[in-house]
């Protein structure tokens, strides 16, 4: 596994290390000890997939708050997505800044999405799945989200229409009253 570090203090872009041979490639997608040569505790304890119809469909940007605050590790396994994270951490150097990664099943890259960092994507391709491990369960209670449109963050995403996005992301608050709510979450 090839980690790269991103802007967002803590998360990662993950690429698999192939070894190759003439019946293809076999590699490694996930190690607890990779992870932990790198600082990073990641303990599955949940995983799902989001399938998604149609290009341009936009899920986010979530996250949860407090205990059930979540590590996640997303990959794409058909298709292909622009995913984002935006760093929703009120005491981080980096917060409100946002990052964009192509995940693809062709390229068979990943992200470590540490908590407290809202994630969210645009797929590219019709009929794409992703693949989300998460280190707690999900929690409703816990569940908050970001605007994806909120011109203070600006995100470029590389689709200019949504083909879908569901009601309750339409009505996420911008990051200013989210960040205001986290303080008021937390305390």
């Amino acid at each position: 596994m090839i980690f790269t570090p991103t802007a967002l203090a803590g998360a990662y872009v993950i690429d698999v290390e192939r070894k190759e041979d003439e019946r293809g490639f076999f590699a490694r997608v996930h190690c607890v000890d990779e992870l932990a040569a790198r600082g990073l505790s990641f303990d599955t304890v949940q995983a799902s997939i989001s399938w998604n119809v149609r290009r341009g469909t936009l899920r986010g940007l979530h996250y949860q708050i407090g205990a059930d605050a979540e590590t996640k590790i997303v990959r794409c396994t058909l298709g292909r997505a622009f995913d984002v994270l935006l760093d929703v951490r009120p005491r981080s150097p980096t917060c409100g800044r946002w990052i964009g990664v192509e995940l693809s099943a062709r390229n068979r890259r990943s992200l470590f999405v540490p908590a407290g960092i809202a994630h969210g994507f645009q797929t590219l391709e019709d009929g794409t799945e992703m693949h989300y491990q998460m280190d707690r369960r999900q929690a409703p209670a816990a569940a908050r989200g970001v605007r994806w449109d909120d011109p203070a963050i600006a995100i470029a995403w590389p689709l200019p229409g949504i083909a879908f996005l569901s009601p309750a992301d339409r009505v996420l608050p911008d990051l200013a009253a989210a960040l205001k709510q986290i303080a008021t979450d937390l305390g």
